[in-house]
């Protein structure tokens, strides 16, 4: 039987305590330890009769010296709502629901959309707490409404100057400091030529506006090979679709893609969902850092890149629901410890072009079954003063699902 509900989790607002019902001044009052950030503890000051903590560095500190009050009683105040990019997340991986008690407040998602006149169900939020501009590439749509969740005061210019820079000047932006409190101010700009000073409490609001050659990522798998740097080794894009229609990505799910080269598979596969991963596996030092650059221009800089050959680089690792094998599948001890690692119902999808890895899936396909399909494609080129088509070299994939 677990302990009972010791931990509460407490959304404060701008308004400090006055926001506050009785109940979550008296179980602030009546804690042993309240912890939460420097701001957090300030609003919650005039209540506090514990100890306080605030939040060191790493996290992860904190949240031990959490756990090791568990049973007696323990506030942390978070902004808002946290459980939206807040610190319920971390803290419900560490303890039960059954122990914790959650008493969130309007989040600063929700009081931005509020203010904006947003439809919250059509907003795409991205935090970049912690995190790289690079997360936003993928949501610079035209026509769509984005909210950034700033680290601090310098975000808002960063986040224009990222706008401008891949063709997205003409944005609206909105800039929301403060919400809930007697402090809040929001006020419109452009991308281009921004030149606010922002409070450091402050959100991004982005209705985005592309210019003719802005670098507007596609939805559909198979992107332009010329998005990409490489030096040659990459999936082709009519291939790469082929692959990724093969590999059929879900949410939430983990790809192995062996033989990364420039990364192009791993990427697609994560923005198929931007609650996927993919770890990349790659021996060339070069290739790794051009797929690490590409993951970043592409939107999915949280790309884990292991410089290393299969299958020796494969021990040890988180397991996949699905694997592409780009480079090494004529190993068979590639193939064998990719699919020992494979979870039951998970995808194995390796590309041949050679005669001798031919043979290999086809001994692959004979141990495990799925399927051997040949795949082709050729494209217009000029002869003389005239065209005709060139074929490619073709392309031999096996496909096979894990019973």
């Amino acid at each position: 039987m677990g302990a009972p509900r010791w931990l509460t989790i407490l959304g404060i607002g701008e308004d400090g305590v006055e926001g506050l019902t009785a109940a979550a001044r008296t179980l602030i009052a009546a804690a042993e330890l309240v912890v939460g950030g420097d701001r957090h503890l300030a609003l919650a000051a005039d209540l506090i009769r514990g100890e306080t903590l605030a939040w060191p560095r790493p996290l992860s500190a904190g949240l031990e010296a959490v756990m090791a009050r568990r049973g007696r009683p323990v506030v942390v105040l978070a902004s808002g709502d946290p459980f939206d990019h807040g610190v319920g997340v971390q803290l419900a991986e560490r303890a039960p629901m059954t122990e914790i008690l959650c008493l969130p407040a309007p989040s600063s998602v929700s009081l931005a959309c509020a203010r904006l006149g947003w439809a919250r169900a059509n907003v795409s939020v991205v935090s970049l707490c912690g995190g790289p501009l690079a997360r936003l590439a993928s949501q610079l749509q035209p026509g769509r409404r984005v909210l950034a969740l700033s680290a601090d005061s310098t975000t808002p210019a960063a986040v224009a100057a990222y706008l401008t820079e891949r063709g997205f000047g003409p944005s609206r932006l909105y800039l929301l400091e403060a919400l809930g409190g007697p402090a809040e101010r929001i006020s419109a700009h452009l991308a281009e030529g921004f030149d606010g000073a922002p409070l450091a409490l402050n959100l991004v609001g982005l209705e985005i506006v592309a210019t003719p050659d802005a670098r507007v990522i596609p939805l559909a798998s198979g992107l332009a090979d010329d998005l990409f740097e490489h030096d040659g080794q990459i999936t082709k894009r009519e291939i790469r679709a082929l692959t990724l229609s093969a590999l059929a990505p879900r949410a939430g799910e983990r790809l192995w893609d062996i033989g990364c080269g420039s990364g192009s598979v791993s990427i697609e596969w994560m923005l198929a969902h931007s609650a996927n991963s993919a770890l990349a596996f790659e021996v060339d030092p070069l290739r790794a850092a051009r797929a690490a650059r590409n993951a970043a221009s592409l939107g999915v800089p949280d790309l884990r890149i292991e410089q290393g050959r299969a299958p020796d680089a494969l021990a040890g690792l988180p397991g996949p629901d699905a694997v592409f094998i780009g480079g090494g599948a004529r190993d068979g001890d590639v193939i064998a410890a990719a699919w020992a690692a494979l979870r039951p119902a998970g995808r194995l999808v390796a590309n041949a072009v050679t005669v001798e890895t031919e043979a290999a899936l086809a001994a692959a396909r004979e141990r495990y079954g799925g399927t051997l399909t040949r795949l082709s494609v050729e494209r217009l080129e000029a002869v003389g003063r005239l065209h005709a088509f060139r074929p490619a070299m073709s392309v031999t994939q096996w496909s096979a699902v894990k019973p």
